[in-house]
C-alpha cells in the first residue's frame, strides 16, 4: 500500500515552508553540511525536523537495514557509531522512487537532498519523515553485519503519550526537543528509521486487508480479557501499540492471519517508519510467529431474550446490497440468529440501496431487505419485517450511489409497529400526545431532516412500537464519521478531532426529540441506538444524555468490556444504546463477533439491550 496519495514533492516544499517560518533552517547549517562530514545523526537532530533540511548533503556514511521494493521505494541506513544522544535517531529513509540497487547489509555512502514528507499531506496533520531523496549512492562494501536493534518494550516506552503541542505553533510539537525518557511519540520519534526490535506481544489489531497488524509491548496497559486494549479516554492512548507491517512484497511471503489475542511470538525486527495510517511502524525485516498459544478468539454469544423481555439491538452491516455475495448476507444473517439470538428489533445501518455504490438514482432498498430476511429465515431465524424512508438520491453520505439508510427489522409474533403514513426523505417527524400519551405523528418518520447538522449524513429513523401493551420509541442512528480527524500521533497534540463539530450538533437534534417525547409522556419508553461514530466519554454522547434524557447503556459494562470497533490496536466505543429514564433494570451486551477478527462480516460489533418495558 503506497505510504500516501499526495506527491513527496508537494508535501516536502510545504514541510519546507514552514520550517523556513518557524526559524528551523539557519544559515550556518548550510555552512556545516557543506564542509564538514554529515552524519546520518546530524540530519535527524533532536527535533521532529531536520536541522538540514532543505539542504544537500554529501557521502553520508551507513549500513543497509532495509530495502522497500514496492510503495514509497526506497532503502533504510544506519550508523554503526552511535552519538550517545538519546534524542538523535542513527538511521534514516533514503527515497529512490525506483527499485533500489542496493541490499540489506552493504555498507554506503549516499548523497542527496534532506527533506520532510509527510505521509498523507499537510492537511493529515501527520507528522514528518526525514529522509534524503534525489539519491546518489556508492556501495562501499557488502555482507556486513548490521547495527544492533533497539529493543522496544514496556520497560522502554514511556508512561505519558506525547508532550502538549505549542500553543504558538497551533499545538505542534514539531520543534519541541524530543524527550524520549517522557514521552513515548518522543521515543518512537528518537528512532525514526532506526533498526529496532520487539519480542513476543500480545496482538491488539487483527490482520487487515493491507497486510497489517497491531501489538502492544505492553501487555497489561488497559488490556481487556479478551487480549485487546481498551481506549477508555482521550488521555489513555495506549503508549505501548505499534503497527506492524513487513518488508517482503506480500507476492513472495504472505502476510499472517491473526486475531485480537493472538501473539506475535519471537523476534521481530527492522526499521521504523512512519505510516500515512498509522504512525510509528514497525517494518519487519524478520517477522515473528503468529500464534493463539491454544486459546483462539472465539465469537461471542449473547443470551436470549425472556418471555417478557424487550431485545432490541443496533448492528451496522457494512454497505450491504444485493450485488454482495451471497456468503455475506448467510453470514450476517446467521450471526443474527445465533450470536444476537434473534432480537425482537433491530436497528440496521448502511443498508444500501437496490443498486448499491452505482449512481443510478434508485433509492428503495426493498430486494436488498427482502435478501436479508430471507437469509435470516433461512438460518433458522423469525420471519422479520422492515419499515425505513428512502432517502434522497446521494443526500445522506455513504458511497456514491450507494444511498445508506436506517432499517427496523422486527419480529411481529413479538411486537407490533405502530404506522403512521406520510413519512418521506425531507418530511420531519414530530411528538404530539394522544391520550395522555407521547405519539408521533409520522412512524416511520425522519427526525429533523432540515437541520444542517444532517446535511450529507444519515437522517434519525423514528419508529413507534408496542410490545406487550406497552408503547416503545425506538431512534435508529448513523451519525457523521470521523473521517478528517487527526491520528492520535499527530503534529499537533492533542490532535484536531473536526469531525466532533458536526456529531454534538447532531446529538443535540435527537436530544431534543428525545425532550420532546418524554414533555408529552416523562414515563416513556425511548431507546435511541445505532452508530452513533463516538466513544462513551465524547462530547457527543454528553450531548444526547443532556438534561438526564438518555443514559448511555454501555456505562453498566465494566471499563475493559467498553467497545465495539477496533482502531489501530485501540478497542473503542463507536456503537451505542442509550435509554430514557423509564426504562430499567436492564441487560446490555456489546457481542464481540467482528472487529477482533481478521475474518470480519461488518467492521462493527454489535450490541443488545434487554429489558421489561
Amino acid at each position: 500500500m503506497p505510504s500516501s496519495a499526495v506527491p513527496r514533492s508537494a508535501a516536502f516544499s510545504a514541510v519546507v515552508a514552514a520550517a523556513l517560518a518557524a526559524g528551523l533552517l539557519a544559515g550556518s547549517a548550510a555552512s556545516a553540511a557543506s564542509t564538514a562530514e554529515v552524519r546520518i545523526h546530524d540530519i535527524q537532530g533532536s527535533t521532529r525536523i531536520s536541522p538540514l533540511m532543505g539542504q544537500q548533503v554529501t557521502d553520508v556514511s551507513g549500513i543497509v537495514t532495509g530495502v522497500r521494493t514496492y510503495g514509497s521505494r526506497g532503502f533504510w541506513f544506519q550508523d554503526p557509531q552511535a552519538d550517545g544522544d538519546a534524542a538523535t535517531s542513527e538511521g534514516v529513509f533514503v527515497f529512490t522512487s525506483s527499485v533500489p540497487t542496493v541490499a540489506v547489509g552493504d555498507a554506503v555512502k549516499v548523497s542527496g537532498l534532506v527533506g520532510e514528507y509527510i505521509p498523507g499531506g499537510t492537511s493529515s496533520g501527520n507528522q514528518s519523515i526525514t529522509q534524503i531523496s534525489k539519491p546518489t549512492i556508492t556501495v562501499v562494501s557488502s555482507g556486513n553485519a548490521l547495527p544492533a536493534p533497539v529493543t522496544i518494550s514496556a520497560k522502554s516506552v514511556p508512561y505519558a503519550y506525547a508532550p502538549e503541542g505549542d500553543p504558538a505553533a497551533a499545538n505542534s510539537i514539531n520543534a519541541l526537543p524530543l524527550k524520549p525518557r517522557w514521552y513515548a511519540l518522543d521515543l518512537y520519534e528518537s528512532l525514526e528509521g532506526s533498526n529496532v526490535r520487539i519480542g513476543s506481544s500480545r496482538i491488539v489489531g487483527a490482520t487487515d486487508p493491507y497486510s497489517e497488524l497491531w501489538v502492544t509491548v505492553k501487555p497489561h496497559e488497559n488490556d481487556n480479557r479478551r487480549g485487546g486494549t481498551v481506549y477508555g479516554s482521550y488521555t489513555s492512548q495506549n503508549t505501548g501499540r505499534l503497527q506492524i507491517q513487513q518488508l517482503a512484497p506480500i507476492a513472495q511471503q504472505p502476510f499472517p492471519k491473526a486475531n485480537v489475542g493472538d501473539y506475535l511470538a519471537g523476534t521481530t525486527e527492522g526499521p521504523l517508519d512512519f505510516n500515512q495510517f498509522g504512525g510509528y511502524t514497525l517494518v519487519a525485516r524478520t517477522l515473528g510467529t503468529v500464534t493463539d498459544r491454544g486459546r483462539a478468539l472465539e465469537p461471542e454469544k449473547t443470551r436470549a431474550q425472556r418471555r417478557d423481555e424487550l431485545a432490541v439491538a443496533t448492528y451496522n452491516v457494512e454497505n450491504l446490497d444485493p450485488s454482495d455475495p451471497q456468503a455475506k448476507f448467510d453470514a450476517l444473517a446467521g450471526a443474527v440468529v445465533n450470536n444476537l439470538a434473534s432480537p425482537d428489533i433491530i436497528a440496521l445501518e448502511e443498508i444500501q440501496d437496490d443498486t448499491g455504490a452505482k449512481n443510478t438514482g434508485t433509492v428503495a432498498a426493498g430486494e436488498t431487505l427482502k435478501k436479508f430476511t430471507a437469509a435470516i429465515t433461512a438460518a433458522g431465524g423469525p420471519a422479520y419485517e422492515w419499515r425505513t424512508v428512502d432517502p434522497e438520491n446521494n443526500k445522506d453520505g455513504g458511497e456514491p450511489g450507494g444511498n445508506i439508510r436506517q432499517v427496523f427489522l422486527f419480529n411481529p409474533e413479538r411486537v407490533s409497529f405502530t404506522d403512521r403514513p406520510g413519512g418521506d426523505a425531507t418530511t420531519a417527524t414530530a411528538v404530539v400526545r394522544e391520550r395522555g400519551e407521547a405519539a408521533l405523528t409520522l412512524s416511520p418518520g425522519r427526525i429533523d431532516p432540515a437541520n444542517a447538522a444532517w446535511e450529507n449524513s444519515r437522517k434519525p429513523l423514528a419508529g413507534e412500537f408496542t410490545f406487550r401493551g406497552r408503547t416503545v420509541f425506538l431512534i435508529a442512528n448513523h451519525f457523521g464519521s470521523k473521517g478528517g480527524d487527526e491520528n492520535l500521533t499527530a503534529h499537533h497534540q492533542p490532535p484536531n478531532r473536526s469531525s466532533e463539530v458536526k456529531r454534538l450538533q447532531q446529538a443535540q437534534s435527537v436530544n431534543a426529540f428525545v425532550k420532546d417525547i418524554l414533555k408529552a409522556d416523562r414515563r416513556a419508553d425511548v431507546v435511541v441506538l445505532g452508530d452513533i461514530n463516538d466513544f462513551e466519554f465524547s462530547e457527543t454522547t454528553m450531548a444526547l444524555t443532556d438534561s438526564g434524557a438518555l443514559y448511555p447503556a454501555i456505562k453498566t459494562l465494566p471499563r475493559s468490556e467498553r467497545y465495539s470497533y477496533v482502531f489501530q490496536g485501540n478497542s473503542q466505543v463507536l456503537d451505542q444504546i442509550l435509554t430514557s429514564p423509564a426504562i430499567g433494570p436492564f441487560a446490555y451486551d456489546s457481542v464481540h463477533i467482528n472487529a477482533e477478527f481478521a475474518d470480519q462480516n461488518s467492521d462493527h460489533d454489535p450490541q443488545v439491550l434487554r429489558f421489561r418495558p
